[in-house]
């Protein structure tokens, strides 16, 4: 019988990972027998672990033996759990200042040059919403546009997509809950995969968009307009005047057209969604080797998901470029395990279903795979949800871990392509922001084949983390120059637009 093959991912580890399922009695390590089926990407002890006792994978603390645990034995949450334990965040220790390369240097890619200086990768016309009850109408002048064949006549725009939510009213007008969706908003509209917004409201809602552009100094032209229902004369009268507006403005955004950008424009947005027991083995520290190369050729790559970097934020204090940067990572921990005591949730709470079918036990664990997208280089920045992104090199955005949630918030930042891990197989795409899909196992690579981009399962087979960096990092130059992702040519990315709703709704 062929031995069953598996990972010891540290030396300090008391746990193997079975990259193939392990049969009862088989024996996947010298000396150690399975006691138990271990199914594939699970865990199998390779030590005795008493009760109490921390059980360890990449070296660090995934969680602790609620009875004692003996070798060869499947380890999941029927016997592993998690409970408070002190970190040691030193803050900064990590830290080495990177050589980033010259700008004639660095690699580039074909994108849009905006008047601001950012580039876009993308070259859309949003419909933009206000609040909730103004939705359907920016999705019939969608349609509308989509049903006249305007756009064949300017071949240089990627759509004109309508970005509508539940929110905008119902709300405080005032405090954290409207700060995020104001950021939210008008990050949208100045992401430079946008060349142009028509924002819809209803009129009388709590977030008016003329607060908005007071707020932002915006002056209305030919990349920004606005119109409300109420004061149009009801929907008919606004989809008709929305239709002019965008005729208005399509002629200045197809003028637009690609050329060379260094690698340093790119704003990369790392989301993993659907994890699995191969995450952290594979597709993150693939993406993290990605992210490595943008960074050192000056680029920007947003690790975000908070609750999904719980348990492993020492890791990144420690890689924190000051002892103020890394202080701020840990008031966003703190601020999480308040929010959810406030509404009766817990950080464990994750792992999902899904993931703990997929081998993930806890979220600590969970979290340390996660943490591995964001690569080696210092954290140079935290920011609130939806804040603008200024900063070079590897930084953080707080936000949930729900994943439309999450990547609206980093778009708001700035975002102008993003890369999604994925163990289980999520469907997810992004307008305006191209997703790129990185399968961390070659099982859901194939079986999910028209919406999964990379394969990391080969990562098992002996392609070094490093190679799969590099594929990953040509990819996103690709997919930047307008190479099209499986999202993109399935039609994901308007639903997904999600904004953070904090607070009561009234």
């Amino acid at each position: 019988m062929t031995t069953p093959r598996a990972l010891r991912l540290n030396a300090l580890d008391n746990v193997i990972i079975a990259v193939d399922e392990i049969p009862a009695g088989a024996q996947p390590e010298a000396g150690v027998i399975a006691r138990e089926r271990i199914p594939k990407g699970h865990k199998m002890a390779v030590a005795s672990v008493d009760a109490g006792a921390a059980v360890r994978k990449f070296g660090q603390i995934i969680g602790f033996a609620s009875r004692p645990i003996a070798p060869g034995e499947w380890v999941h949450e029927h016997n592993c759990a998690v409970r408070e334990f002190s970190r040691d965040y030193h803050f900064g220790e990590d830290a080495r200042p990177e050589t980033i390369a010259a700008v004639e240097n660095q690699p580039t890619f074909l994108g849009f040059r905006r008047k601001n200086g950012k580039v876009g990768t993308r070259n859309y016309l949003a419909i933009l919403t206000s609040v909730n009850c103004s939705a359907t109408t920016a999705r019939i002048i969608a349609r509308e546009v989509e049903r006249s064949g305007l756009l064949a006549d300017y071949p240089n725009v990627d759509g004109v997509i309508p970005l509508v939510h539940g929110t905008g009213c119902g709300m405080a007008s005032k405090g954290e809950g409207f700060d995020a969706l104001m950021r939210t908003e008008w990050g949208y509209a100045a992401n430079p995969n946008i060349g142009a917004t028509l924002m819809v409201g209803l009129g009388c809602e709590v977030f008016q968009i003329g607060r908005m552009k007071e707020e932002y100094g915006v002056i209305e032209g030919e990349t920004f307009q606005s119109l409300t229902i109420q004061a149009t004369g009801g929907t008919r009268k606004t989809v008709d005047a929305g239709m002019e507006r965008v005729r208005a403005m399509l002629p200045a955004l197809d003028k637009a057209r690609r050329e060379p950008a260094p690698a340093s424009a790119l704003l990369l947005a790392l989301q993993c969604g659907g994890s699995d027991g191969y995450s952290g083995v594979t597709a993150n520290p693939a993406l993290g080797a990605a992210v490595d190369i943008l960074v050192r050729n000056g680029g920007t790559a947003i690790l975000s998901e908070t609750p999904e970097i719980y348990g492993a934020e020492h890791l990144l204090t420690r890689r924190a470029a000051t002892p103020e940067i890394g202080r701020e990572l840990v008031e966003r921990i703190v601020w999480w395990e308040e929010y959810c005591a406030r509404n009766g949730g817990e950080m464990n709470n994750n792992p999902s279903p899904g993931n703990k079918a997929g081998g993930l036990t806890t979220i600590l664990e969970k979290s340390l795979g996660a943490a591995a997208k964001g690569g080696t280089t210092p954290l140079n920045a935290v920011y609130k949800y939806a804040e603008p992104v200024t900063a070079k090199g590897f930084v953080f955005m707080d936000t949930p871990g729900y994943d439309p949630v999450s990547a609206t918030g980093q778009v708001a930042g700035g975002a102008n392509v993003l890369a999604f891990t994925t163990g289980r197989g999520s469907a997810y795409g992004c307008k305006p922001t191209p997703s790129i899909k990185l399968a961390t196992n070659s099982d859901v690579y194939r079986r999910m084949i028209d919406d999964m981009d990379i394969n990391c399962g080969d990562v098992l087979d002996g392609v070094s983390i490093v190679d799969k960096g590099k594929e990953i990092f040509d990819r996103v130059l690709a997919v930047a120059s307008g190479a099209r992702t499986k999202s993109e040519e399935l039609g994901y990315g308007e639903a997904e637009f999600t904004p953070w709703q904090i607070g009561a709704t009234m």
